[in-house]
């Protein structure tokens, strides 16, 4: 299966805990590719794709961070308006949900989103049959 990590943090919702996670993350040497942030009250979450999430899993359990580790799906999408519906179009098709979905950062000519899905596996299939670029381990390397 063909597919990212994304990490998962709970945080709480108060003045510099994201950056503290960032700091911790970036004195390790560990990239963020994409990211999002919720909020509900007191709690927060960073949801987040690394260079290394093997190393990214390891320094937060060692700051006892609490935090789920998900397999996403990260896939090329046309850079002019409407292109993002070109993969929505095909989740839809086949009434698959999209949970959530955010961009990364600094893909270059490329633009490449992070989609949270329920049933990846079927979601790999019709995005692949569609001809979709779906990235696997060389995110980590853009």
């Amino acid at each position: 299966m063909k597919t990212v990590q994304q990490i998962d943090v709970w945080l709480k919702n108060k003045s510099g805990t994201l950056s503290v996670v960032s700091d911790l993350l970036g004195d390790n040497r560990i990239n963020i590719i994409a990211f999002y942030v919720t909020t509900q009250g007191d709690e927060g979450m960073l949801h987040f794709v690394s260079n290394d999430n093997d190393k990214a899993i390891n320094v937060l359990k060692a700051a006892e961070y609490k935090m789920e580790v998900k397999d996403v799906i990260a896939c090329e999408v046309p850079h002019h308006p409407g292109g993002m519906n070109t993969i929505l179009r095909l989740l839809k098709t086949v009434n698959i949900n999209v949970n959530y979905i955010y961009p990364c950062i600094g893909t270059g000519d490329i633009t490449v989103l992070i989609v949270g899905v329920g049933p990846v596996e079927e979601a790999l299939t019709v995005l692949g049959d569609n001809w979709v670029h779906i990235l696997g381990s060389e995110l980590y390397h853009i």
